[in-house]
């Protein structure tokens, strides 16, 4: 039997949780009768070159990390060479961040905003807590790219699913594990 493959465009539907929904696209592969979706990972320009400086670093280390795989190898006894064991476990790590890395990268879907009024994928939030009027403001981002030290949030957290495709003005429910609470948007800026 030949295997054909058949690929088209399709947007999936997925339910956030918190009542909104996310639309990502995807391939659907067909496989002689087997099917399954390929979905792809909206991220910023900004987000997929970091991901790709990181593969770059990764890859230049490479032949670093295996010379000293290699002298620690040649000291002999490997049953008992911690130096040997920590140099192999060590390339184990770098090889197994390169897979993740380059996974992440092939179902990327680099994503531009809009010059709209709209909470999407690379725009800044600044919203306003309705409990006790605190301020915050957060990059909207692709799940590859989170980084909570630089105020990056994924469109897949409470608060970035809740607030995706609102506009200045609304007030959001946000629906965390312990927790529900009322958020209004003040500014959305590219």
């Amino acid at each position: 039997m030949k295997h054909q493959f058949l690929y088209y465009n399709l947007v999936e539907t997925i339910w956030s949780g918190t009542g909104n929904v996310i639309e990502l696209e995807a391939n659907s592969i067909d496989w002689g009768g087997i099917s399954m979706a390929v979905h792809f990972n909206k991220i910023t320009k900004a987000g997929y070159e970091k991901i790709k400086t990181e593969i770059r670093d990764l890859e230049d280390s490479r032949p670093r990390r295996i010379k000293i795989l290699a002298d620690a190898r040649a000291l002999g006894d490997l049953s008992e060479n911690a130096e040997y064991s920590a140099a192999k476990r060590d390339l184990r790590h770098l090889e197994s961040r390169l897979r993740f890395l380059r996974k992440q990268l092939q179902y990327a879907q680099i994503y531009t905003p809009s010059n709209n009024d709209t909470v999407e994928v690379g725009k800044y939030v600044t919203f306003e807590f309705l409990d006790d009027h605190a301020t915050q403001t957060y990059q909207i981002v692709g799940t590859p790219e989170v980084d909570i030290d630089h105020d990056k949030i994924s469109i897949a957290s409470p608060i970035g699913s809740a607030l995706l495709n609102h506009h200045s003005g609304d007030i959001v429910s946000v629906s965390a594990p312990d927790l529900n609470y009322k958020i209004k948007i003040i500014d959305i800026k590219i």
